[in-house]
């Protein structure tokens, strides 16, 4: 079976169960929801660069809790199973573009939320859509991987916000800046270098999650 059917094989199979527990997905927007509505009780009113802030605070959590459980979820059984049946890159391929999928749902449907009890200050909207693409793809490249880590070390799903925070905070570090100027209105020639780090970041994250996940999971 090649790589690309085994992938979207595996693809179709997390989508069909998430589409018929809705487990992730609900949990994750109650998450959402009931974070706004505490950030609302709390501030009622804050400036742009604040309202930025805690926007990512609440996506890189919700982000964290969703992709952490990538394959605690699956069982010892499943897992022996995939690894007759599949090659490490179809499975690791199929969990990064999932995740991918779901932390960009949440992630939209979490400003959608946000947006409706803090209002929206940003003045550069695409420019703040592409920095919550990046953003959503970068967590999900990332913390994927790390899930797998932690699958390997009897799902300790502490393992992955361990090694994951330290990770991470240089991408976060990015999208903030990316998505303040977007609220702020300001473009310049600092914000494409942004933006081009930023892609350069998850590029290296996604080709290490490909090179050392097969050695991982033949372990």
């Amino acid at each position: 079976m090649s790589l690309f059917k085994e992938t979207s094989t595996l693809l179709l199979k997390d989508l069909k169960l998430e589409f018929r527990q809705l487990y992730a997905l609900s949990s994750l927007l109650l998450y959402a929801v009931s974070t706004c509505m505490v950030v609302y009780m709390a501030f009622v009113e804050m400036e742009s660069l604040t309202w930025v802030t805690i926007l990512w605070i609440i996506l890189l959590f919700a982000s964290l809790n969703g992709v952490a459980k990538s394959f605690s979820q699956e069982g010892k059984g499943r897992q022996y199973y995939y690894y007759y049946l599949a090659s490490p890159l179809a499975i690791i391929l199929s969990k990064i573009i999932y995740n991918c999928l779901l932390l960009l749902t949440i992630s939209i449907t979490t400003l959608l939320i946000y947006s409706l009890f803090l209002g929206n200050p940003v003045e550069n909207m695409s420019l703040f859509m592409l920095s919550i693409l990046l953003g959503a793809t970068g967590f999900a490249v990332n913390f994927t991987l790390l899930a797998g880590i932690a699958a390997k070390a009897d799902n300790n799903a502490t393992l992955t916000a361990i090694l994951g925070f330290p990770l991470i905070i240089p991408l976060l570090g990015m999208v903030i800046r990316i998505s303040k100027n977007a609220a702020l209105g300001v473009e310049s020639l600092n914000t494409n270098k942004d933006l081009m780090m930023t892609g350069s970041m998850i590029a290296i994250a996604f080709v290490l999650s490909l090179v050392l996940f097969p050695y991982l999971w033949r372990s």
